[in-house]
């Protein structure tokens, strides 16, 4: 079985009105469920990128193996998200 990790998720950037009220500075950590207080369409965002660090990938765009930057769905109200592998 592949090495499971946790995942910091911390809000970096928002512009506009996010309807979940999040704002630059919150964070989760997630470790295998669902963090409480996080959008549901900014989770549905993140999960394929939270799963590739939770199970030790990376992205070849990223110059850091441990961390990425996602953006929520709603292009009128951005929030972005770093996302950065713990060890």
């Amino acid at each position: 079985m592949a090495e499971r990790y946790d995942v910091a998720v911390r809000v970096i950037s928002q512009k506009g009105t996010c309807g979940a009220q999040h704002k630059v500075g919150d964070e989760w950590l997630i470790s295998g469920r669902t963090p409480e207080g996080i959008c549901l369409s900014a989770f549905n965002a993140l999960l394929p990128s939270l799963r590739v660090l939770m199970f030790g990938g990376a992205f070849p765009w990223s110059s850091d193996p441990d961390a990425t930057t996602i953006a929520c769905p709603d292009a009128e109200n951005p929030v972005v998200f770093e996302l950065r592998r713990r060890k």
